[in-house]
Parts: structure tokens; C-alpha cells; sequence
């Protein structure tokens, strides 16, 4: 992952450039000295699970902190996925740490469901499952907030750059938004405007895309102050 890449629009680029660089170095430094794999279940020791999971948490609130403020979200870039060090979330996600994918999607394989998922879902408005609920006595997907839609970008495109690494490339978010089918769950405004959004990235890189979309999210909240 080319994590030093920042967006010119990005406040002190070299300042964070040099704080994501020395946090990963010292990263690298102490989980050297953790790492213990059972040669014979071939598993990963508690001490190593629990510091690259909480590596990978940090990692990925920096990357989305960094494009949510790309795109204008300063405070949504701050509180991101807080509730990941939650005990209800981080621990059972460091019981199914695998490095590739989220421990949810391990958890859910073993399970049958996930309750970190669960319980995270229900806390972050970024996701689309949160906007499922009961209109006029039919339960389905309501339409998302743009801001909260914006953040879901955001999100996406950080966590390809996680699991991915130096196989990101600005099309993975909507190759794997297209090959999961994410969309046929979510409301159909919702869905659209999500594919539109990556599929710009896509094509004009995050840095255009992510300036577009401030300016759109800018125009937004110009208009409801507007309307008040």
C-alpha cells in the first residue's frame, strides 16, 4: 500500500506523510519481536493477532481520516469506526484475525453470523445495513444521507488499500463492489449513487474524485442552510 500518498488538497501532507511513515516503521519493529506461530495448527499466537489487528484498525481510521477530509467530512474523518475498540467489537475480532479480510466475514464462516458485525453496524451510519428499517409496515433499505454516503466511499476505497496493498489500484473498490453484488441490497438511489461515486474514482483517480466530491457535499450543505 502506498500509504505516504496523500491528496494535495490534504492539510501538512509531508507532516502526515512522516507520521504514517514512522508509525508503520515502529509498527513493523515491535511485531517482529511478537510474531509466534504453532508450527503444527499453523495459527496465529494471541500476541500477534491482537497487535496487527489493532494495527490494521489504526491503519485503516488514518486512510479513511485522510479522504473523509479530502472530501470536507472533518469531523465523520475523526470519529470513524470508533467502535472498533470497543470489547464487543475488537476482541472477537482479533479472535478471528486472518490479515486478508475483515475477522467479521471469519466470524460469520464459523457462526453462521457475526455479532461484531452486528453490533457494529448498528452504531455506524456509514453503513448501508444501518438504513434498514420499518416504513408504513414494509421492513427494507431506506435511502442513505450523502454525508453518511460520502463517508461510505471513503471507507470503501480505505479498506481496499488494507487488505489489497500494493495490488490496490483506484479500480478495486468498484470491482469489488460489482463482483459482491453489494447493491442489490441497498435502496436503488443508494446503489447508483455508490457505483457512480466509485466508478469515478476509477476513472479520474482519488484525488479529482474526492475534490468533485467535496464540492458536491459543499453545494449540499449550502442548500439546506439555505432551506432552514
Amino acid at each position: 500500500m502506498q500509504s505516504t500518498i496523500l491528496h494535495k488538497s490534504f492539510p501538512c501532507n509531508q507532516l502526515y506523510s512522516r507520521i504514517i511513515h514512522i508509525y508503520e516503521l515502529k509498527s513493523v519493529r515491535l511485531r517482529t519481536t511478537i510474531i509466534v506461530m504453532d508450527s503444527n495448527t499453523q495459527t496465529y499466537s494471541l500476541a500477534y493477532r491482537f497487535f496487527h489487528h489493532l494495527h490494521t484498525v489504526n491503519k485503516h481510521r488514518f486512510l479513511v481520516m485522510k479522504n473523509c477530509f479530502a472530501c470536507g467530512l472533518y469531523l465523520q474523518g475523526l470519529t470513524h469506526d470508533l467502535s472498533k475498540y470497543s470489547p464487543a467489537e475488537f476482541f472477537v475480532s482479533v479472535k478471528y484475525y486472518q490479515g486478508f479480510r475483515s475477522p467479521y466475514m471469519k466470524e460469520k464462516s464459523v457462526k453462521g453470523y457475526s455479532f461484531g458485525w452486528l453490533h457494529h453496524k448498528g452504531r455506524n451510519k456509514h453503513h448501508w445495513e444501518y438504513w434498514y428499517d420499518t416504513i408504513n409496515g414494509v421492513w427494507g433499505p431506506q435511502p442513505m444521507p450523502y454525508r453518511y454516503l460520502l463517508e461510505s466511499i471513503c471507507d470503501r476505497v480505505a479498506a481496499c488499500h488494507v487488505y489489497e496493498k500494493d495490488a490496490y489500484t483506484p479500480s478495486s473498490a468498484l470491482n469489488y463492489f460489482i463482483t459482491k453484488h453489494d447493491g442489490d441490497n441497498m435502496h436503488p438511489d443508494t446503489a447508483k449513487k455508490i457505483e457512480a461515486m466509485l466508478r469515478e474514482i476509477a476513472e479520474q483517480g482519488e484525488e479529482a474524485a474526492f475534490a468533485d466530491f467535496k464540492k458536491q457535499w459543499q453545494a449540499i450543505k449550502h442548500t439546506s442552510q439555505k432551506n432552514r
